[in-house]
C-alpha cells in the first residue's frame, strides 16, 4: 500500500485528489470546526509509500492559517514552518502521535486535523 491507497481512500469520502509534485496530493476542504469554521482552503499532505504504516507528518494550508513560527513548539502556534509548496503554502509539523493504535487509514486521519483544528482559540 502506497500513496494510491490513500487517494482512493479520499475519493471514497468524496473528496477531489489532485496530485502534486512528488509525493503530495491536495484536495479542497471546508474547515468544519474551531475558529476557521466554514472556510475553504486547499489542504495538502505528503504520503509516502509506507502509508499506512506511517502517517503523513502533518497537513499543508493555503492560503495560510497561522503565523509562520518555525522551529518547534507546541499546537496550535508552534511548528508551523514555511511549505515546499510554495510561498501561499504553510506546513504544520503536527505527528499523529497514536497512529498504530487507529485503523490507519485517511479517515481516521482527516480526524486528527479536524481535532488540530478544533483546538485553536
Amino acid at each position: 500500500m502506497a500513496k494510491s491507497d490513500f487517494i482512493a481512500q479520499l475519493q471514497a469520502l468524496n473528496y477531489k485528489v489532485q496530485e502534486l509534485a512528488a509525493d503530495f496530493v491536495l484536495v479542497e476542504y471546508k474547515i468544519p470546526v474551531g475558529k476557521f469554521q466554514g472556510q475553504c482552503v486547499s489542504m495538502a499532505f505528503q504520503v509516502h509509500d509506507s502509508f499506512p504504516m506511517t502517517p503523513p507528518p502533518g497537513p499543508h494550508f493555503s492560503p495560510q492559517l497561522l503565523p509562520i513560527t518555525g522551529g518547534g513548539g507546541a499546537h496550535p502556534f508552534g511548528a508551523i514552518h514555511n511549505s515546499a509548496l510554495g510561498a501561499s503554502w504553510e506546513y504544520w509539523s503536527r505527528p499523529f502521535k497514536d497512529w498504530n493504535r487507529t485503523d490507519k487509514t485517511a479517515r481516521t486521519y482527516l480526524a486528527h486535523i479536524k481535532n488540530l483544528l478544533a483546538t485553536i482559540p
